[in-house]
């Protein structure tokens, strides 16, 4: 089950030159993926993730570089199939036009920040 939180543009000015808690910008919910969308530009995305234990996104590919920072729990992110662990507190970049999938081994929560440019 995917559920994506879309936040308006009015929501996301109301973010900006705030304190944020990292942990307490999205929640998990039982069986769903759950995203929120902090920044949106043109040239690029910030996006929090909630994963439930056993939830993913399957194989594809993207035309950029992401960062993946895992902030809390524990994923496998798995680039041109070779399997990567990755932890609380660690980060990997899944490079531009690689297959690549994520599969939370327990709940986790991260944070992904594409950059639409060469």
């Amino acid at each position: 089950m995917w559920k994506e939180v879309r936040e308006m543009a009015d929501e996301e000015k109301d973010l900006l030159g705030k304190v944020l808690d990292l942990h307490g910008l999205i929640d998990y919910q039982e069986g769903a993926v759950v995203s929120r969308q902090i920044i949106k530009k043109d040239i690029g995305t910030v996006t929090a993730f909630a994963f439930d234990a056993g939830e993913g996104l399957s194989e594809h590919t993207a035309p950029f570089d992401a960062l993946v920072y895992v902030y809390d729990g524990e994923a496998e992110v798995t680039i041109s199939g070779k399997n990567n662990k990755v932890g609380s507190g660690e980060l990997i970049i899944m490079p531009a036009n690689k297959p690549h999938s994520l599969q939370a081994r327990e709940r986790f929560k991260m944070m992904l920040v594409m950059i639409r440019s060469s």
